[in-house]
């Protein structure tokens, strides 16, 4: 891995974890609103698996840490699960990637990130009735990280710039 993809790939990670900050988040009932999904979302389209995986999954994991320790493990594997679907699924095809394949990696990852703080909000951090509370919001962050990170990805030079940053 070149220099350029290391520096590339901390940015991106100290981006996940400035916006993995409690500051930078909205309360809602049952915890937080974070924006930090749209670049996890990001991160997964551009990056390979691995990659994705260490830049999201460990981005956001410190960024909890840091930030709000109790769900560090379960935003581990949550994102972590989220990027590698999304990263396998599009494979790195920048300008290429259809829509249709867009809208299922990032949908496929949406439902796991979903189900991954149900269940760690349910049954290791919180309780039931709070996950209940929160899966509205965490749905609406959702929707709202693919509907940015649609426009980003095919309505700006994000992505060309990005590939040709990565590529050289």
């Amino acid at each position: 891995m070149s220099t350029k993809r290391i520096t590339l790939a901390a940015l991106f990670m100290a981006l996940v974890i400035i916006l993995s900050s409690s500051y930078l988040s909205v309360p809602v009932p049952g915890g937080h609103f974070y924006v930090n999904g749209i670049l996890i979302c990001l991160v997964g389209l551009l990056f390979p698996p691995t990659e994705s995986v260490i830049v999201a999954g460990i981005g956001s994991f410190i960024g909890d840490f840091l930030f709000y320790p109790a769900p560090m493990f379960v935003t581990l594997v949550s994102h972590s699960l989220q990027v590698l679907a999304i990263s396998l699924l599009v494979k790195q095809a920048y300008e290429s990637l259809s829509k249709s394949r867009f809208f299922t990696a990032l949908v496929l990852g949406a439902i796991l990130n979903l189900i991954g703080y149900f269940l760690g909000r349910s049954f290791l951090y919180a309780n039931l009735p709070t996950a209940l509370m929160k899966l509205p919001f965490d749905t609406f962050a959702a929707v709202l990280s693919i509907v940015i990170v649609y426009f980003i990805y095919y309505h700006t030079r994000f992505v060309a710039m990005f590939k040709k940053a990565w590529e050289n």
